[in-house]
């Protein structure tokens, strides 16, 4: 399914206005299709290659499900490559690398059956999580992820997670609708569609023990 269709069956739309600790944003407007192209002036890698490529090949299956994939852990990441920047949802609202303490930046990858999961967001001082959300901030700007109210029936907030190894490291692959969370040097951390291009960040999850009682 190509990252349009997924947009118009998932009902995208561009939220305005501040958005809220719960995820609120004003009236929504109806999204094109073209918003949901590449981000303007990204190369386009000349090889093609499977997601299965990345890197060396992905983590062989195994009979149980990794720790941090069981919704009972809560974890901090880290994209290869980034030294010391760690994913944080900032109080801004929007997924970014930071390399200080500020937002909430530890996240609790809960299953919601096969690879797809609700990503939750906590602050240490925090009594409840916020959400992952896929959004498009309309004007051809490359989509984004903000926070919202966790919502698991919400297509916009159940993303994939699969397995890979780059360079001997087991790191994660962060995608929605075939649109992968990657590092653009224009516009920080985006959701782009791949085509038949591999993908170019992963994300190490560093386990920082139990997930939160109310998870």
């Amino acid at each position: 399914m190509s990252i349009n269709q997924w947009l118009a069956r998932a009902g995208l739309v561009v939220l305005t206005g501040a958005l809220g600790a719960c995820g609120a944003g004003t009236s929504p407007v109806a999204v094109s299709g073209s918003a949901a192209t590449s981000e303007p002036g990204a190369a386009t890698p000349a090889s093609s290659a499977s997601v299965a490529d990345f890197g060396s090949q992905p983590a062989a299956a195994k009979s149980s499900t990794p720790p941090v994939l069981t919704g009972k852990r809560q974890v901090t990441m880290v994209r290869v490559g980034s030294f010391e920047s760690g994913l944080s949802l900032t109080d801004a609202g929007r997924l970014a690398e930071v390399d200080d303490d500020s937002g909430r930046q530890l996240f609790v990858p809960t299953p919601l059956g096969g690879q797809k999961f609700l990503i939750k967001a906590y602050a240490r001082t925090s009594t409840g999580p916020l959400c992952w959300r896929a959004h498009n901030p309309g004007n051809q700007q490359p989509l984004i992820v903000r926070a919202a109210a966790c919502k698991a029936e919400d297509a916009r907030q159940q993303f994939e997670i699969l397995a890979t190894n780059t360079g001997g490291t087991q790191s994660y692959l962060i995608s929605i609708g075939g649109a992968y969370l990657r590092h653009s040097s224009r516009s920080g951390l985006i959701l782009e569609e791949l085509g038949d291009a591999p993908p170019t960040s992963s994300f190490r999850f560093i386990d920082n023990g139990p997930a939160p009682a109310a998870r």
